[in-house]
């Protein structure tokens, strides 16, 4: 999925793009030598902070590089069309994508190599090494950058422990006292529902994977080189019945379900969810769009604690650029999201504008850059962050697990599952998982 850092499904919004400096056509040189790229990124009118934010550092870009024309589109990527625009060339020069897919765009040849012009981006150097791998080819050809990473932990109400009689400083750390919790939370009543989780939009396939992990499963592996499922199993049963008992034994997840991304932050604002598996970067998201409130909040470890999903995003390069739009495009990145000497910059003046400084996420960054970092978090930092240290201390052991190959078509298939289990009471788990088994492998099959 997404995350960049934010987890969020981000729409391509057609139509709307920034452009700055020279005229000429989108990747053709003018003939007084500027470079145009397209690129995205840039927030929609609705997220107007984050929008001004955006121009804000395209503006000085530009007045830094007057050799480059950015010309920026709204929006990320859509999981739904992704694959399609890519194929029809209709993304950006520079352009979005989540971990999950780099291997497959760089398979298909849909990417530009960029290793040759690495040399000019010191930064690089300092980004972990497993996360430049995700943008690599077994060659070690480098065809993107990392620009943020997450990983997946418990989003919890800390007014309805309280009000429930839990301690707000002590979420669950195994899923038996998380079903525990979610019924306590649940008997306050009023619409109150003590867990909450996904089974749309890829969104429940995603889940899935995650709460496989951290009981010490495993979504596929690798047999004699070829992919295969590896959930159709008492782990993989496990995740689905706690889910189907808390629905329908326990009543603490709600009648409504087939829910999206959106709707658990929202329930989340609104005071009506106790918990549920999220990354640290869903709560500014509850504060800024949903008006909750960043004392209300606290982030644990993964329940089950034997592994997190993680994942993250970045930004790729379209094949056929020239070395100067592939100069010019890692130059805006280098600028704006691998350039750990605006670390303390960024993080001063977003505690200036009373902006979320300090909350727990896993970084691209080691070495010097890192420091960087942990520095000026602890120096800026604006949010409670005594309510995240479950997650700061649980994070420092457990074992982080990227997402599976075509992750995205993957979690489709599960989506069907954990609907299912959700909206029936008589849902034959054995027969789901025999046929999500089916369907996966053959979605592997074609991973080389």
């Amino acid at each position: 999925m997404k995350n960049g850092i934010q987890r969020k499904i981000a729409v391509v919004l057609a139509g709307a793009a920034i452009t700055l400096t020279g005229a000429c056509d989108a990747g053709q040189p003018a003939a007084d030598g500027i470079v145009t790229i397209t690129v995205n990124g840039l927030p929609p009118s609705t997220d107007p902070l984050n929008r001004a934010n955006f121009q804000a550092d395209l503006k000085t870009f530009q007045a830094q590089h007057r050799d480059i024309r950015i010309i920026a589109h709204e929006g990320f990527m859509d999981p739904q069309t992704f694959a399609a625009k890519l194929a029809g060339g209709q993304l950006e020069d520079v352009f979005y994508v989540y971990f999950t897919d780099t291997q497959s765009v760089i398979a298909k040849h849909q990417a530009s190599d960029i290793t040759s012009e690495l040399a000019g981006i010191p930064a690089v150097k300092d980004i972990k090494p497993q996360l430049m791998k995700v943008f690599s080819d077994s060659a070690g050809k480098v065809y993107g950058l990392p620009s943020a990473n997450y990983s997946l932990g418990l989003i919890y109400n800390r007014m309805l422990f309280s009000k429930a009689g839990l301690d707000p400083n002590k979420p669950p750390t195994s899923w038996a006292d998380v079903r525990a919790d979610a019924k306590r939370i649940s008997a306050l009543g009023g619409g109150v529902n003590g867990y909450g989780d996904y089974s749309k939009s890829n969104t429940g396939g995603w889940h899935f994977t995650a709460e496989l992990y951290s009981v010490g499963g495993e979504l596929a592996v690798q047999q004699g080189g070829v992919w295969k499922a590896a959930f159709n199993n008492d782990r993989g049963r496990q995740v689905l019945q706690q889910l189907h008992d808390m629905r329908f034994t326990d009543n603490s997840m709600g009648e409504r379900q087939l829910l999206q991304y959106a709707d658990l932050l929202q329930a989340m604002a609104a005071g009506k969810l106790g918990m549920y598996v999220g990354s640290a970067d869903n709560i500014p998201t509850i504060v800024d769009q949903y008006k909750g409130t960043y004392t209300n909040y606290g982030l644990g470890s993964i329940p089950g604690g034997q592994a997190t999903l993680g994942g993250g995003d970045g930004y790729m390069f379209k094949a056929g650029l020239s070395p100067a739009q592939i100069k010019a495009g890692l130059a805006w990145l280098s600028f704006k999201t691998v350039n750990p000497d605006r670390i303390a910059s960024d993080n001063q003046k977003a505690a200036a504008k009373g902006r979320p400084v300090g909350l727990p996420e896993p970084n691209i960054w080691t070495g010097a850059s890192e420091r960087k970092l942990l520095d000026a978090t602890k120096k800026y930092a604006t949010v409670p962050t005594q309510n995240f240290a479950p997650f700061v201390a649980g994070n420092a052991t457990v074992t982080l697990r990227l997402e599976p190959p075509d992750a995205q078509q993957v979690y489709a298939v599960l989506d069907t599952a954990m609907q299912k289990v959700l909206t029936d009471p008589n849902a034959d788990i054995t027969q789901l998982l025999n046929t999500a088994e089916t369907q996966v492998n053959q979605i592997l099959a074609t991973v080389k």
